[in-house]
């Protein structure tokens, strides 16, 4: 009988950081560094799903998360990310970590810009920025079984303070203290409202209403990331010819809808069947909500050729790219910028 792989450990992995690919352990940065300080970084996490059929992972929407650094450090007055890394470069970085880590399972890949400085105070502008990669497993981070989940005392900060069409690390202390809160309640996960008191999103996921078989979001000026999952559902919908649509949702929309159900790179299409203990439809996973699971499982794994213009696929063998501990290198793939 064949022994199965080893799974993926991220502790004993390689991870891009200043240009560098070098051991995981290795990849710091100080204490007295800006996204230390101050929370001073932006980033986005994708999937790298194991495609079973074809042997090799195959990486979900790769331009869309890079746009996403573009914006997010354009939003945050950072140095421009695409005059540092085009996205031919990014892409060969992720190509080669991916590939210097070989993994045959399903694992998150968490790339950020942040500033690289030591104890500049509270700026931005004029800075040095760098870039970091590093993979790690998937996991589950909210159980595909459904989840129970309450709504925050703690409002989502405004467009106006913490913009959050910029994935800024630093506005992550509002979604850990929402977080916190449910957890304590004895509930899985929480949902934010806004400042007017509308349904925003839930602490590292956007959120969908399902009710007369039309599935609602909140709309993109309600506080919210407008996530790359969160378009993925409009066009998984589509295909399934379903309408989809982003409306203003306020809090008891949640309690009487049929299906709820959150999506994220990291939370995937997780089914919500209770808030604020009171069930949804019938407390069980919904057939809209499994339908668009599914369908999005396929079409991550490729196995849906109409979502197959998502997917690069991730390079199968490290052999190209053999790695030499103590020996800090550019990847030959790139031509910097800088």
């Amino acid at each position: 009988m064949a022994t199965p792989p080893a799974a993926f450990s991220v502790h004993h992995s390689i991870a891009y950081l200043r240009d560098q690919f070098i051991p995981f352990a290795d990849a710091n940065v100080s204490i007295g560094s800006s996204p230390v300080l101050y929370g001073l970084s932006v980033y986005t996490v994708f999937g790298a799903n194991w495609d079973n059929a074809r042997q090799l992972l195959q990486i979900f929407r790769l331009r869309e998360h890079y746009d996403r650094l573009v914006t997010s450090c354009r939003i945050m007055g950072f140095a421009p990310f695409d005059e540092q890394y085009s996205f031919a470069q990014f892409e060969a970085v992720v190509q080669e970590l991916l590939a210097r880590n070989p993994a045959r399972e399903d694992v998150l890949v968490r790339a950020g810009v942040f500033i690289d400085e030591l104890l500049p105070g509270a700026r931005i502008t004029g800075l040095r920025t760098s870039l970091s990669i590093y993979v790690y497993p998937a996991g589950e981070l909210l159980s595909r079984q459904g989840i129970h989940v309450s709504v925050s005392s703690w409002a989502k900060p405004s467009d106006n303070a913490i913009p959050p069409r910029a994935k800024v690390t630093g506005a992550y202390a509002a979604a850990a203290l929402a977080k916190a809160e449910a957890l304590q309640n004895g509930y899985d996960e929480a949902i934010f409202l806004d400042a007017q008191g509308h349904v925003a999103e839930a602490t590292i996921a956007n959120i969908f209403v399902v009710q007369n078989d039309e599935i609602i979001t909140p709309i993109s000026t309600g506080d919210v990331l407008e996530g790359i999952t969160r378009q993925s559902v409009f066009e998984l919908a589509g295909a399934l010819s379903l309408r989809c649509r982003a409306a203003i949702v306020g809090r008891t929309e949640l309690y009487s809808a049929n299906e709820l159900f959150l999506s994220g790179s990291s939370a995937r299409i997780t089914p919500v069947l209770s808030v604020d203990r009171r069930p949804i439809g019938s407390g069980r996973i919904g057939g809209i909500t499994a339908k668009l699971a599914a369908l999005y499982d396929a079409a991550q794994h490729g196995r849906e050729p109409r979502f197959r213009h998502w997917l690069t696929p991730g390079t199968q063998s490290a052999l190209n790219y053999p790695y030499e501990p103590g020996r800090k290198r550019h990847s030959a793939a790139l031509s910097r910028n800088r």
